[in-house]
Parts: structure tokens; sequence; C-alpha cells
């Protein structure tokens, strides 16, 4: 099968712009509002931000990972991903894109999920860029593992009770809406004992305790909550899906986190790959230029062979999601959500190396990129889950040798060829 990442010239002309818009007018707001880019916009940011993101509007790239019949402006997984190149080059690009983290997977669980009436109440808003949304899965003592989570959803006549604790639900203290995994059937087994639920920010019961911020972010100023639901009543007509049904829910808001996650790195990994450039050949030493030195060749050409790896390996997953079926487009989503950590580590580590001091300093933006490192091998699943999954998944296409030997035994093998083209040949 011939996979084709090719680019129309329209939409080529539409990423070129892209391109100038995002060096040009977004990535400033990188310095000037740093952390600002998730949490509601003040009268002053929003007289700098709507305009931005009208002009995207204007040039057909708004909320483009879902298709214009749902509130975007795509809908094609490879576009999406050349998109995300260019968008995850800047923390604030996705914002102005209407394209971040973690709204985009909340998106597309809405719109594929999602009655009417909660997308018009959720989807609309949301895809505007009017609001911000939270996925609330999960827990202190279970992480990421469903299958030891003790929230709980009781129906009670027209509504659901919600109780328990959720950690890390990134972006609670700005969001206007929740989705929560709760356990609605303990005696089921854990992937039909599960339901999503809508429950709108300010639905008494919902605690805040503490925002944590990663790493090197002062206390207080982080955005990924411990947050208790205390006796949370939820309409029914909030149950997001089947009741019984969030893993198949989960999937794809995580499914298209993971494999958003990854294009953005690509552009990352990019921006770091120029840097290294820049510096090989601007900064003298022992008698001649940095590119000169052959160890620095060497970080050069194997941090373009790491990146174009990794962006292959994107492009071929987003193909997969637009022309394949969904256990295609699992193993290949596993793969990349594997591979981002490990291509933005190879290709920052050079980069930091090339640039000596300087690059150990906060006058680069390096340092916030070894940070992002450590964040995708957790973000949506850490990756070691990811690997066993996806080596169970690939193990199944194989079987067992038929002997006591490796079928690929030569002489196993060679006894094969002389039955079948033994009596020709003598």
């Amino acid at each position: 099968m011939a996979y084709d990442f090719s680019t129309d010239p329209d939409f080529a002309d539409q990423l070129d712009w892209a391109r100038r818009f995002v060096v040009d007018e977004i990535e400033p707001l990188d310095l000037l509002l740093p952390g600002r880019h998730y949490a509601p916009p003040t009268p002053a940011i929003a007289k700098i931000v709507g305009p931005l993101k009208e002009q995207v509007r204007v040039h057909g790239l708004w909320a483009y990972h879902l298709p214009p019949e749902l509130g975007g402006s795509g809908g094609s997984a490879v576009r999406l991903a050349q998109l995300n190149e260019i968008v995850g080059r800047s923390w604030w690009g996705p914002v102005i894109f209407g394209i971040q983290a973690p709204d985009t997977g909340n998106a597309e669980i809405l719109a594929k999920y999602g009655t009417a009436s909660q997308r018009e109440r959720f989807l609309e808003p949301l895809l505007n860029g009017e609001i911000f949304s939270c996925f609330s899965m999960t827990e202190p003592h279970g992480g990421a593992d469903p299958g030891v989570f003790t929230t709980t959803a009781t129906r009670d006549g027209d509504d659901w009770v919600i109780r328990g604790t959720k950690f890390f639900s990134s972006n609670a203290r700005w969001a206007s809406f929740f989705i929560v995994m709760a356990v609605t059937d303990p005696d089921q087994p854990v992937h039909r004992g599960m339901s999503m639920f809508l429950i709108d920010a300010d639905t008494p019961g919902i605690e805040i305790e503490k925002n944590f911020g990663l790493f090197s972010e002062p206390v207080g100023t982080g955005s990924h909550a411990l947050v208790h639901y205390r006796d949370v009543r939820v309409p029914a007509a909030n149950l997001l899906g089947d009741e019984g049904g969030a893993f198949a829910v989960a999937q794809v808001r995580l499914g298209g986190g993971r494999l958003h996650h990854a294009m953005r790195t690509v552009g990352l990994c990019q921006r770091a790959f120029d840097m290294t450039c820049e510096r090989a050949l601007s900064r003298h030493t022992k008698g001649s230029l940095l590119a000169d030195k052959q160890i620095v060749q060497t970080h050069v050409a194997e941090s373009w062979q790491a990146l174009h790896q990794f962006r292959l390996q994107v492009m071929h997953a987003a193909w997969t999601v637009d022309h394949s079926d969904e256990r295609a487009a699992r193993e290949v989503i596993a793969g990349v959500k594997v591979a981002a950590p490990r291509a933005l580590h190879e290709v920052v580590s050079r980069c930091i190396q090339v640039h000596g001091a300087l690059g150990l300093s906060n006058q680069l933006p390096l340092g916030e990129w070894v940070q992002q490192v450590y964040a995708l091998s957790l973000a949506d699943g850490p990756v070691e889950v990811h690997q066993m999954n996806l080596a169970k998944s690939l193990l199944k296409a194989h079987k067992p040798a038929e002997g006591p030997w490796p079928s690929e035994l030569i002489d196993t093998r060679l006894e094969k060829a002389r039955q079948r083209y033994g009596e020709v040949l003598a």
C-alpha cells in the first residue's frame, strides 16, 4: 500500500502563511505572557489574542482537528499533523489556532458521543475558543489504571451522584466544565463498569484542594489539580456516551491526544535542530567553527536522523488514522506516543551540548523542552504501558515455530529447499 503525505498547493499556501504567522505574531507571546496560554484572557490579553484567532479563522485553519460539519476547519489527520508541526513550536500556538490540549481530545469525544444538546452546550463554545475544559480521570493512588479507580457515580432519581478524588486534572482551575470518569457498576468488568460525565465547573461539591505545577514552576501557579467530588449531583442528561461505555469514550479522547502531542513535538524537535545548526555555524573555538568539528557534525547528522525518522513515523500514524481501522490506528498511535519523548530528548540534548553553558541557562528555551520530555513520557498514560500493549498487539500477528528450532535455522531451510528444487538441480 502506498503512503501519500503530499500537500496540495492550496493547503501548502496556508501552511506557508501559518509558518510566518507563528514566528512573527505568536512566538513573542511566549515571552511576554508565559504560562498564560490556558488561562481565560484578561481584557488586555483578549485585545491581542482575539484578533490573532480571527486571522486564523479567516485563513481557514481554526480548530483543524474537526471537520466543518462539527465546527472545525479540517478533519484530515495528515493535514492536522502538518499544521501541528508548525503550531507546536510555540506554547501559545495551539490556543491561537484552537487546537490546544486537553480541549482537542475533549472536543473529539463530544463530537462523536455527545448528544445534540450536549454539543450545543459544551462543544460549540469550546470550539469557538470561548471556554476551556478539563479531563478528570487519573486518581492519586492508581494513576492512570482504571482497574483501581474508586471514584463512583450512583444513580439517584434523575441525577447521578459522584463521589471521589481525582489527581492531575489538567486545566481544572480554568475549565468551564469537566469530563469525569467514574465507576457506575463495580460488579461489571472494569471495561464495562465505568461511565463518563459532563459536569459544569460551578456545580456544588467540586473542591479543588491544590493545583500542582511542573518541575520548577512556582508553587501555586500550576494547573494540574487535585479535585474532590463531594456528593456532586449531575443530571442524567449529562452522561457522555452509554452507561458503562467510558472505555470506548476514553480511547477516542486519549488516542487523539497522544497523536496530537506527537505532532506538536515534531515542531519542537525541528526548532531545536535549527538552533543546533545556527550555533554550529556561529561560534568559533580552537581555530575554527563548531560546524567544522567532527563531533559537532555527528551531533547535527544524528539529530537530523532522529527528527526525520520521528516526523515520518508521525505522518504514517496520521495517514493510518485517515485510512485504516481502529486497531491499526491504536498500534501506530502507541508507537508515536513512545517515540515522542525519545526524539525530543535526543535532539534537545545535543542542542544543549552544542550551546555549552548558554544551553543550560534560562536565556534559551531548552530547559523547558527538557521538562517537556518527561511530561510527554507520562501524558495520556506512561510510555511503559504503551510499549507493553503495543508488543502484545504486534505479537498477535505472529506464531511460534512448529518444532524445537527457529524457522530460520539454515539446516531446516536447506532441507526444504532441496525438497523443492533438489531433483531439478541433480
